[in-house]
């Protein structure tokens, strides 16, 4: 959250801010790194996507993702990299011989944790097996696969370029491929979908033995297709029975909720969005992609990069379109609208670790959060109850009062 600086401070806890203090130890760090093409836009798509041309300029876009990945090297302060994520977009666009120039130059200029974490998003559409086999071998080890329905008439109304059968085939190759971890991401509350078609859904998912579950509901964005030409959607009850049922489906096959829209096997989640929850560093790099740096005297920086996809590869254009510096009135916001997502939540401790702030600077929030049944009387943890995760701005509103 964001807001004019010439604007009355908010306050957190019912007293002015602490001083921040400079950080003893810096989180664990991320690379984001954003392909922006995709065969064709999705009406339901608000990501920083453009439609493709025949040919992708492979080289070009590598080579800026490298000269951006050095403009943001000062702020890597000899961590290593934890997780990698190629989002979207469509990164499975792109060739293996691509990626892997770019995991090359990643990691002379970064050194990789010896357990990294490194996900492609994919689309059943793009699926080719000797192509999967060859991401297999530079390493990318968990792939993201964009299903969102397995039902034709669902994927139509969505604009998806897969069929129901494409998408049970690309779980396949994956296994085959050699991903023993993958994502399914999966959408429901869609157009005139019914209790039984989402558990149709979910349960062809469940079928195909992913190890992590993406599961959530299709919101009506601005600047889509959909706000502007709305589709039907399912009644307010219907949506509450299939979260019901959903969940409860999920919790009998073995996946564990761990985020508001996240389930995983025993062992399984995704430490790459574990890391945004717990308030850790990210380097992001390409066009429109987000950063998140903390530096040893505790400033804390959100960056962004230039969106168009022309602009970013223009050599007379700057990468970075703009950062801000995180004041100690947005800190307290901006770690608990993520940390509160966690359906465990986060320890206590970490509130201070990563802002710099003491954890008193919550105290009479926490209280009211509390005392409404939002937040879970637990000291040694920040944790929402169940009412908290279904009412999370109200949550987080307790702590801007």
């Amino acid at each position: 959250m964001t807001h004019d600086s010439s604007a009355s401070p908010l306050i957190f806890g019912g007293a002015a801010p602490s001083p921040r203090a400079a950080l003893p130890v810096l989180p664990p760090l991320a690379l984001y790194i954003h392909i922006p093409w995709c065969v064709r836009k999705c009406p339901y798509c608000d990501f920083n996507s453009h439609t493709a041309s025949p040919v992708l300029p492979e080289e070009e876009y590598v080579d800026a993702l490298l000269a951006d990945l050095d403009q943001d090297l000062h702020a890597v302060y000899g961590r290593e990299l934890s997780s990698i994520f190629f989002g979207g977009g469509t990164p499975s666009l792109f060739s293996a011989e691509a990626l892997g120039r770019l995991l090359k130059g990643v990691e002379q200029r970064i050194a990789f944790a010896s357990d990294i974490e490194i996900t492609l998003e994919a689309n059943p559409g793009t699926f080719e097996q000797e192509k999967f086999v060859a991401y297999r071998a530079l390493g990318i080890n968990r792939l993201s696969i964009g299903i969102q329905s397995f039902q034709e008439e669902k994927l139509k109304a969505l604009g998806r370029i897969h069929n129901g059968d494409e998408a049970v085939r690309a779980a396949g190759m994956a296994r085959q491929a050699g991903f023993d971890n993958f994502n399914l991401d999966l959408m429901h509350g869609l157009p005139d979908q019914s209790l039984d078609d989402a558990l149709s859904d979910l349960r062809q998912a469940i079928a195909l033995k992913p190890t992590h579950l993406s599961w959530y509901q299709l919101t009506l964005e601005p600047n889509t297709v959909f706000w502007n030409q709305p589709p039907t959607l399912p009644e307010d009850d219907t949506l509450w029975d299939i979260q019901e049922a959903g969940q409860a489906l999920l919790a009998e096959h073995g996946y564990a909720q761990y985020e508001v829209s996240a389930y995983a096997q025993p062992g399984r989640p995704a430490r790459h969005n574990l890391n945004y929850w717990s308030f850790g560093d990210f380097i992001g790099i390409g066009a429109g992609a987000h950063g998140k740096l903390s530096h040893p005297d505790g400033r804390i920086v959100r960056t962004w990069k230039t969106r168009l996809p022309k602009d970013y590869l223009n050599p007379a254009k700057s990468f970075k379109a703009g950062e801000k510096a995180l004041t100690n009135d947005e800190l307290p916001f901006d770690f608990l609208m993520n940390a509160l997502r966690l359906t465990e939540g986060v320890e206590s401790r970490l509130y201070p670790e990563r802002t710099g702030l003491p954890l008193e600077s919550l105290a009479e929030g926490r209280r009211e959060a509390e005392q409404s049944g939002l937040l879970r009387v637990e000291p040694s943890r920040l944790t929402a109850t169940d009412r908290g995760q279904l009412f999370l701005n109200d949550l987080l509103q307790t702590f801007l009062s």
